[in-house]
């Protein structure tokens, strides 16, 4: 009986979250339309995901966020952010992270999700993982955003590890970008999102979300070749971070 009310409570959990990313979507639909319209207004369209999405998300799940910064991002500087990824509240953690605007890489699967997958489509870099082409692709559009004045988030697991996992392998792509862009690497750990809401469907519920921005790697001096090296060493922090 307490494990039928238990799991109940953990089924309304997850419809709550649904109807808490869909709400701030309609009733702000105009102006996140006018922002998506163009690129030159995604620093405004960043804002509203930020405030008026991630945020009520985060407190209206009662999933309230603690960051803490070993260094801080520096204001209109552009940056490779790259996090652990163990839950959908990770993109909405990441938002309040980081002040600075910046735009998701991710997959194109993302595109399905009803209501967020429109928006996800027209602010995102999506990537086909199977297809060469795309994967290269992502770097031409990276690049144009960098040149925006915008940093990049990527997730470099390239998914979500099993539930007993604590970090996946790290696959190359956020490192040889950063490296050819020349921009700092900012490992972040999330330590609490999988216990609030991992993937497991009947699991989950209310308390603090924490995260921690780690010192910077900077890429000014690195070549292509370091990129296995620099894509360990930032996996360690993460991983030293985690256990």
């Amino acid at each position: 009986m307490l494990k039928a009310v238990k799991n109940i409570g953990h089924v309304l959990y997850r419809i709550w979250f649904y109807v808490l990313v869909a709400v701030p979507i309609f009733l702000f639909l105009p102006a996140l339309l006018l922002t998506t319209i163009s690129e030159k207004t995604y620093k405004e369209f960043f804002w509203l995901a930020r405030n008026l999405w991630a945020k009520p998300i985060l407190y209206g799940m009662g999933c309230f966020p603690k960051v803490t910064y070993e260094q801080n991002l520096v204001k209109g500087k552009s940056y490779m952010l790259v996090a652990n990824h163990t839950s959908m509240l990770d993109i909405m953690l990441m938002l309040v992270v980081s002040r600075n605007p910046f735009v998701f890489v991710g997959k194109k699967e993302l595109v399905k999700i009803p209501v967020f997958g429109f928006f996800y489509k027209r602010v995102c870099i999506m990537v086909d993982r199977e297809d060469i082409r795309s994967r290269t692709g992502v770097y031409r559009r990276a690049q144009r955003r960098l040149d925006q004045g915008l940093s990049i988030c990527i997730f470099p697991e390239g998914g979500v590890p099993d539930e007993e996992v604590v970090l996946g392998d790290f696959k190359d792509g956020a490192f040889k970008m950063a490296i050819a862009h020349k921009i700092p690497v900012v490992p972040i750990t999330f330590y609490d999102n999988k216990k609030r809401f991992s993937f497991k469907f009947l699991s989950g519920g209310p308390g603090k979300v924490r995260a921690k921005v780690h010192r910077f790697f900077e890429t000014g001096i690195l070549a292509e070749d370091d990129k296995i090296t620099l894509r360990e060493e930032v996996r360690e922090v993460l991983l030293n971070s985690l256990t």
